[in-house]
């Protein structure tokens, strides 16, 4: 709650609208997710990457980012009941480890400023490095003796519960409560952080000296609950629904896309971190609801946010009841309290956000993909370098390098040859159509090469699913090697792939039961008379006449 306030008004302060829609964005994800969500650690609220994206598509009114987080849901949640959650799946191991890592890097810096007491600093990554050092000598001394004092306690005060000894019941009741305290203690370390540095600050304020960078005043009142408005008034007549869609255009695929890439990376990465699983269908439901109630209350579209995830998950919060605290201190902010947030500095805030994302950045993945599989390790670079740019950039990068990894396996599945009486072929995988034309060079130069000519086996053990392209490719490749006076024999097939390739009628088609009954068979004859079960020999109707 006390990072929801200030993190949402940065977010909406600077790209597009007022810092109150900031405000109204914070809360009712909160609540949503707590009912509909499966990671127990992702807070939805808005994010400095979604807000530089709707401003895109914005115009600066706040009547377009409405709507726009009302069709934006709308769309995940036609996602959701389509369950087309199994699209987020193609969101790999290596491209979560890279996003987590760079984010890590990119948080932790953002915070830098902050921790300093620098302003100005530009968000983008590159320009805020070069910025920060360029101004280092303009470092405010009270922000960076506190922003540094709270890093240390928080260090101390999760090193201290990592090294507690649980008590035993047995032991003095002065030592449980001890034990209780201190655990309590570390436990709450982010609030009591923030609560330490909120005295001190209002310390130096009483005294008339304030040496330290402060959150400042925030906008009280509550949203009124409506529905968000499909037209909008302007100097020359009423902008129609229609107009404000076009106008949005590409935008309407592109945040609500976006915000699942983003939700779902982060929700994916907590949930391997702390052992749990998520439901990628429901992970759609919970946005789109989110998104679509989060429009009634003058929200714009929201996102699961990095930084405050990885607060909840060092705080340790056990279930996504979490949210109904957040969203509730919010709510009861909004309406009465907004005064207490302007005594917090900015230092403690940083602190906190730093102290939860730096053990988020992971080296050691490097190393292990360098030992178990060298090829996983182009997405994740990929994935971390073009994140230091633009998260979603590097998200969409890295998901798309996997997919063409994945589409080469499949385009070039391995095939093990052996040379004997007969030539026996086994490729290790399904045939799909970008496959057939990698199997029928493999076949083709194995089986005019081999001296003397012999009969080709074709083992189809792993072969569990083959398309019509394949079934085409086969059926040329049966009337390409018979022209060289060859044979070619099937063995092993499932039930699947036979029943296909029976109905396909294939001229010369002819199976085993199992590779020793066509070895002992020598193969097929090349007019197809075989010992086979399984024999066709009439013409094909896949290839032309």
């Amino acid at each position: 709650g006390c990072l929801a306030f200030p993190s949402s008004e940065r977010c909406a302060s600077a790209p597009f609208v007022p810092v109150q829609y900031g405000l109204y964005s914070s809360f009712m994800g909160c609540f949503v997710y707590c009912f509909l969500g499966t990671a127990k650690d992702v807070t939805l609220g808005p994010t400095a990457i979604m807000s530089l994206i709707v401003s895109s598509y914005a115009f600066h009114e706040p009547v377009y980012a409405i709507l726009l987080a009302f069709l934006s849901g709308c769309i995940q949640l036609a996602m959701g009941l389509l369950h087309l959650g199994f699209l987020l799946d193609f969101i790999s191991c290596p491209v979560i480890k890279g996003f987590t890592s760079a984010a890590s890097i990119t948080i932790s810096f953002n915070q830098i400023k902050n921790i300093l007491g620098l302003q100005g600093i530009p968000r983008q990554f590159f320009l805020q490095v070069y910025e920060t050092l360029r101004r280092i000598r303009e470092t405010r001394a009270g922000d960076a003796i506190l922003g540094l004092a709270c890093l240390a306690a928080l260090a101390g005060l999760r090193a201290m519960k990592s090294r507690l000894p649980r008590a035993a019941c047995v032991e003095p009741l002065a030592a449980r409560v001890s034990y209780l305290i201190v655990w309590t203690s570390a436990t709450a370390r982010n609030a009591l952080v923030v609560l330490f540095a909120g005295l001190v600050a209002y310390s130096f304020q009483v005294m008339g000296s304030q040496p330290l960078t402060l959150t400042g005043s925030i906008p009280q009142g509550l949203p009124a609950f409506q529905l968000p408005r499909f037209s909008m008034a302007a100097p020359n007549g009423t902008i129609p629904f229609r107009s404000m869609v076009e106008d949005m255009g590409v935008g309407l695929a592109v945040v609500p896309l976006v915000g699942l890439l983003e939700t779902v990376a982060i929700a994916k990465a907590f949930a391997s971190q702390n052992d749990y699983r998520i439901d990628p269908n429901q992970e759609l439901l919970a946005m789109g609801f989110a998104n679509v109630l989060g429009s009634f209350v003058s929200s714009y579209p929201i996102t699961g946010s990095f930084g405050r995830t990885a607060v909840n998950a060092q705080s340790g919060v056990c279930t996504p009841a979490g949210g109904l605290v957040t969203g509730t201190l919010v709510l009861l902010s909004l309406a009465y309290l907004t005064s207490l947030f302007y005594y917090i500095p900015k230092a403690a805030l940083a602190a906190v956000i730093i102290s939860a994302v730096v053990p988020l950045f992971d080296a050691g993945i490097f190393r292990t993909l360098w030992r178990v599989k060298r090829l996983d390790l182009v997405p994740l670079c990929v994935t971390f370098l073009l994140c230091f740019w633009e998260v979603q950039y590097g998200i969409v990068a890295g998901v798309l390098v996997s997919g063409i990894l994945l589409l080469y396996s499949i385009a070039r599945p391995p095939i093990k040859v052996s040379e004997g009486d007969v030539l026996l072929l086994q490729p290790g995988s399904s045939l799909h159509f970008p496959a057939i034309e990698c199997l029928r060079d493999t076949v083709c130069s194995h089986a005019l090469a081999a001296s003397p000519p012999r009969s080709i086996i074709l083992d189809c053990r792993h072969i569990s699913s083959i398309d019509y392209t394949v079934v085409v490719g086969l059926a040329e490749l049966l009337q390409e090697l018979r022209k060289h006076g060859l044979s070619l024999a099937f063995c092993s097939l499932q039930d699947p792939v036979l029943q296909v390739l029976l109905s396909a009628d294939l001229e010369g088609f002819q199976h085993f039961p199992s590779q020793e009954e066509a070895e002992r068979c020598g193969g097929a004859d090349p007019g197809g008379g075989g010992a086979a079960p399984f024999t066709s020999t009439s013409e094909s109707s896949l290839l032309p006449a």
